[in-house]
């Protein structure tokens, strides 16, 4: 079972966060990433990665009979939405929440709505601040520049 609710592979995804379809290392179908592989392509630490499937987060990743963990394209796109996820600022509760209402299944499209637009919300409030944030530097680096030049006018 994996998170990203895919429709058959490179098709339009349910939970797929990209606007289109991503390049990954290898094509599909012969697509098993090491750890250490799917480190270096995220950017996110070993140590990261098996703390998401402990806590829940990227549960269910394959394993080869040797018991090594092996990602496939899926995960990778489920990773790069966590990613997403993260640079809103959603606590980490609320990501593990979202992943076990994907598990759930279609009965938790409703709940799994209201969460991300609750994210949105408060991303919209804090890109409203940031705006701000911007004007206020804005004022002050023009206060600065006509301080600099006041002098020349004496």
């Amino acid at each position: 079972m994996t998170l990203t609710e895919s429709t058959p592979v490179r098709t339009a995804r349910v939970d797929d966060c990209s606007a289109g379809p991503r390049p990954y290392p290898r094509p599909d179908g012969s697509a098993r990433y090491t750890i250490s592989e799917v480190a270096a392509f995220t950017g996110l630490s070993a140590h990261t990665l098996r703390w998401y499937e402990r806590i829940g987060l990227m549960p269910h990743v394959d394993r080869s009979h040797t018991g090594q963990r092996r990602f496939s394209n899926q995960d990778l796109d489920w990773l790069a939405f966590v990613g997403k996820l993260r640079l809103t600022g959603m606590p980490v509760a609320d990501m593990v929440r979202y992943a076990e209402l994907i598990r759930m299944g279609e009965d938790t499209f409703e709940e799994r709505q209201q969460l991300l637009e609750r994210t949105r919300t408060d991303v919209h409030q804090r890109i409203a601040e940031l705006q701000d944030t911007v004007a206020v530097l804005d004022h002050k680096i023009s206060f600065y520049a006509g301080a600099r030049k006041a002098p020349d006018r004496v």
